[in-house]
């Protein structure tokens, strides 16, 4: 048995929604958007805001429910178009019953970002009517015409971005730097828009290069920075150990740049990560005017890995700037350090040193002796004393030590590395050209730049200690009255002093070494 069939004719059904809007003004908002600041761009952006105004007016039954315009903001994603977030919510509220926008790419670049916010409205009963593309998305055909055309808005926008990059890779080939100097200490920008040197924030960032060279650790140069009200590159009071180190370990200061630090890695979310070699860096030398001499840089960038890096008979040791005499005391016995230690015994309080073996094992680990502050402090001044009290001696000693050191010359060695660094790096270009292989011949430049950073390393630990033999020449010639323990004379003139039990050995930064005997204490 068949039953009856009925064949119902297609035609298109209103919702609800639609049907009580046959009786008001249909609630009808415009979206527009230009993606840069610039003066034609702004132009463009004026042009849409005023041509939909009208174009709303123009409609005996529509109702102008906004105009909402994001102004120099990238269509790649919504999270940060304020206006477009602000209609999506009038939609949700009622108050907008129609869009209409210029194209699809005005709308949005990203595929699933655009078929979500049309799915969404969708299901609310608002429409979206693309002028540009004649696209109404409550046409049968509205989604599927949809779905392409957002995919090519997205093809466009991957294209353009990677145009972008293009041209970026482009000038930095070319040694074109850009930097942004809003938050950038020490830097502002010209009439040109080149890089000049900002005189106030210079002194703070040479401030900062002096203190920590003169053993001030990350945290104590945030302290005395905030302490004394100077503000960030960002303009804020607060300073983070961090933001200090950042510009310890920023080139830009040398008048340097290495471009390329971070890429992009999805053109749609904007997400940059770090440059571990995944695309190329390239490194210009001299582009602008430098604040840090580049020997105190390298100082600066040795001294860093130091820290990082203090191990003494293979145990890994904190670096601490609490004390000038913290890292300076050695233990005669087994080569560790010794650490500051506070006593405390029937309500009295002593402090004392003691090797770390010791503190942490106690006489099974080392068996060297604990030696009082005091006595510590007291041995420094007798050396200082001794070399005082015969200064013309110990002044011809230093004097010979820094002839010695600063005839030294590194600029051969240098210029080599340099000339064969510069041949490779043509040879670099012309691989790239030819797509072919670049890993072996990457691979060569890495080891000669690492080769001239070891050069510049000695060549700036050179001009450091000759640096230092010439200010402890200068200090005992011209030192007037009583000589006193100070911290800034241990962290400026002490390399070390190691503890034997019978007697100290005080080793200043010159290489002159005085034997100190004094009281033990067990």
């Amino acid at each position: 048995m068949s039953g009856k069939i009925t064949v119902i004719p297609a035609r298109s059904r209103e919702s609800s929604k639609a049907k009580i809007r046959e009786s008001a003004k249909m609630k009808v908002a415009a979206y527009c958007r230009v993606s840069t600041d610039s003066d034609e761009q702004a132009t463009s952006y004026e042009a849409q805001v005023e041509h939909y105004s009208e174009y709303i007016q123009s409609n005996p039954q529509w109702e102008c429910a906004g105009i909402f315009a994001d102004d120099g903001i990238s269509g790649t994603n919504t999270k940060n178009r304020t206006e477009f977030n602000r209609m999506i919510e009038e939609c949700m509220a009622g108050k907008i019953d129609m869009i209409v926008t210029k194209s699809i790419s005005r709308f949005a670049r990203n595929t699933l970002d655009c078929l979500k916010y049309i799915r969404q409205l969708k299901d609310l009963g608002i429409p979206v009517y693309f002028e540009k593309e004649s696209i109404n998305t409550m046409d049968a055909k509205g989604e599927v015409l949809l779905t392409i055309m957002a995919s090519l808005a997205h093809q466009e926008s991957q294209s353009l971005s990677q145009n972008v990059k293009l041209g970026c890779q482009y000038r930095y080939q070319q040694g074109k730097v850009q930097v942004n100097h809003t938050r950038f200490l020490g830097y502002t920008k010209d009439a040109d828009g080149n890089l000049i040197i900002e005189p106030s924030e210079a002194e703070t960032v040479k401030r900062i290069y002096r203190e920590y060279l003169e053993g001030a650790s990350l945290l104590d140069i945030a302290k005395s920075l905030e302490h004394d009200g100077i503000l960030t590159g960002a303009g804020m009071k607060r300073w983070r150990p961090e933001s200090v180190k950042t510009i310890l370990r920023n080139e830009k200061y040398i008048g340097d740049a290495l471009l390329q630090k971070t890429y992009t890695v999805d053109f749609l979310t904007k997400k940059r990560v770090k440059n571990d070699g995944i695309v190329p860096q390239y490194y210009v030398e001299g582009c602008h005017e430098a604040i840090i001499p580049k020997d105190i840089y390298m100082r600066v960038q040795e001294e860093m890995f130091r820290r990082s890096h203090m191990k003494i008979k293979g145990h890994r040791r904190i670096y601490s700037s609490r004390y000038a005499l913290s890292g300076v005391v050695i233990c005669g016995v087994c080569g560790d350090i010794y650490r500051r230690v506070v006593w405390t015994s029937h309500g009295k309080r002593s402090v004392v040193w003691r090797c770390v073996n010791r503190v942490n094992g106690g006489k099974k680990n080392c068996c060297s002796r604990t030696i009082r502050e005091d006595e510590l402090k007291g041995a420094v001044v007798k050396a200082m004393k001794e070399v005082f009290g015969k200064k013309e001696l110990y002044l011809d000693t230093i004097k010979d030590s820094a002839r010695e050191v600063l005839s030294r010359n590194h600029s051969k060695a240098l210029g080599k590395v340099e000339t064969a660094l510069a041949a490779k790096q043509e040879e670099l270009l012309g691989l790239i050209k030819s797509a072919g292989d670049c890993d072996a011949i990457a691979d060569e430049i890495d080891k000669l730049r690492n080769e001239k950073e070891e050069i510049l390393l000695k060549e700036a630990s050179d001009k450091g200690m000759a640096q230092r033999l010439n200010q402890m020449t200068d200090f005992i010639d011209s030192y007037q009255g009583e000589i006193v323990y100070d911290e800034q004379i241990v962290r400026k003139f002490i390399d070390k002093i190691t503890v034997y039990e019978w007697y100290l050995t005080v080793m200043f930064k010159s290489g002159i070494c005085i034997d100190i005997f004094g009281d033990t204490l067990q």
